[in-house]
């Protein structure tokens, strides 16, 4: 992304731009859902890698073993529809070979300072440089130019900080607070925790005041206005003013 701001009327345009391959072949779907359940890690101490897991406050759903040849452990991040497994002899990446798993939550710094508490060494937030993306720190998805700091416009999919297991398998916070259009249905709005929904509601409230503010009045009808806010911030759509 060449910039941390949303451009809701650029992102909708592209979205529906058609698309020549749809138009030329039609398409064999059967709308089958083809959810993202399971990421596997490469460890190299099963052990370890369960107790450092469960130290991030994850939830463990599973830890099945068969003798000293197979052992697979299951963990879901808070809020989270996918998990994560890792084990012995389920993959045959090295370990600690995988980078950039995002985490997406809705407050960087509070996901940061659950970590911290929790005694597990996370790094300070940082950003993309804009449109320059070539340099010499870790790649991300802004590039490979860390900026310190938050984004300072605070945009959405703009702030990060990453910390890694004891392997090196390394991960990502993205702080996003509203989605580009098209990402939610706007008829499916969820909130995967209660500290997600808490959020959305001191943004909708905070927008709110400005509403009122500008109409001069008290709006009897604030819970519907909320609503709609919450809604359309998650689906990516205009905001109401």
């Amino acid at each position: 992304m060449a910039t941390t701001e949303i451009d809701r009327d650029a992102a909708a345009k592209f979205s529906n731009k058609p698309s020549t391959k749809s138009a030329n072949k039609p398409s064999t779907s059967r709308g089958v859902d083809q959810r993202l359940e399971v990421i596997v890690i490469p460890v190299s101490d099963v052990d370890r890698a369960k107790a450092f897991y469960a130290r991030l406050g994850w939830r463990l759903d599973a830890d099945f073993a068969s003798g000293n040849d197979w052992r697979v452990i299951q963990f879901t991040p808070p809020g989270s529809a996918c998990s994560v497994i890792f084990g012995r002899n389920v993959t045959a990446a090295a370990p600690g070979s995988v980078r950039g798993l995002y985490l997406i939550v809705s407050d960087l710094e509070a996901a940061r300072e659950d970590l911290l508490e929790r005694d597990i060494e996370v790094g300070a937030p940082f950003h993309g440089a804009g449109d320059a993306h070539a340099g010499t720190d870790e790649p991300y998805l802004s590039g490979s130019v860390r900026v310190s700091g938050a984004d300072p416009k605070r945009g959405s999919y703009g702030s990060f900080a990453s910390f890694s297991d004891p392997d090196g398998n390394g991960w990502l916070f993205q702080e996003v607070t509203t989605r580009l259009p098209g990402r939610i249905a706007g008829d499916g709005t969820t909130f995967a925790s209660q500290a997600a929904l808490a959020a959305a509601l001191r943004r909708a409230a905070a927008a709110h005041g400005e509403h009122e503010k500008r109409t001069g009045g008290h709006d009897e009808n604030w819970a519907d206005w909320y609503a709609d806010y919450m809604v359309r911030e998650q689906a990516g759509q205009p905001l109401p003013s």
